[in-house]
């Protein structure tokens, strides 16, 4: 989620509460209340895109996952669940409390050894790993996204998929003057991912409880 401009439309977060009732029994929400008690921002994506990106890792049988951003870990869970036993999750998260707080969150939710949270500036931490991942989702801060996106690259294989987080920002994508810093790094990202040969790519809006935003989803051919 992004820092809002624009007030909440309360049918969207009546839709969202209507689709986890009746489709998510399995949402791990206590993460958000740990999360909230341990004094991290309400940035995580919602039960519906959580439920989504593991429905979405499940079926391109994703066994190893990179996670760009960690922060409690909801997501985390969301893919840990997706891989199964003998699976993978390598998650980086800059922030020593956050990964603290994620490392119990995904204890409590008994997906501890399926994940490896690595601390520190996540262009470092990248750097230092090498394999391949099936599935990258790059959800950290928005002026390194082309960072990421070529680091990603460099990790993945042909039908990996690479999704990002906060894309459209609420329209302010279209602004072509912006001096945001996450709206420059957004619009670069869509840029490299345009230049990019070896990516076939679209973005999907979203409006919900996190308001109007959308991911980016890319194939790597």
């Amino acid at each position: 989620m992004v820092e809002r401009k624009a007030p909440q439309d309360a049918a969207w977060t009546a839709v969202d509460d209507y689709i986890v009732d009746r489709l998510i029994p399995n949402d791990p929400a206590f993460v958000r209340d740990a999360n909230a008690a341990a004094g991290l921002p309400d940035i995580d994506v919602s039960p519906a895109q959580g439920k989504f990106l593991h429905l979405l890792a499940r079926s391109v049988g994703a066994r190893r996952i990179l996670e760009i951003g960690t922060l409690g870990g909801y997501s985390t869970i969301w893919f840990a669940r997706a891989v199964g036993e003998g699976g993978r999750v390598v998650s980086l998260e800059i922030n020593p409390h956050h990964a603290a707080v994620a490392v119990s969150n995904l204890a409590a939710a008994g997906v501890g050894d399926q994940v490896s949270v690595l601390v520190g500036p996540a262009v470092e931490t990248l750097a230092r790993l090498d394999g391949v991942f099936d599935l990258v989702f790059i959800d950290a801060d928005k002026p390194s996204n082309v960072a990421y996106l070529h680091e990603g690259l460099r990790l993945s294989r042909p039908g990996t998929v690479i999704v990002c987080d906060n894309v459209v920002r609420e329209g302010d994508v279209l602004d072509t003057a912006s001096d945001d810093p996450r709206v420059i790094g957004t619009r670069a990202l869509f840029e490299a991912v345009a230049a990019e040969p070896r990516l076939s790519a679209t973005a999907v809006q979203t409006v919900g409880t996190k308001k109007w935003d959308g991911f980016l989803i890319a194939l790597v051919d």
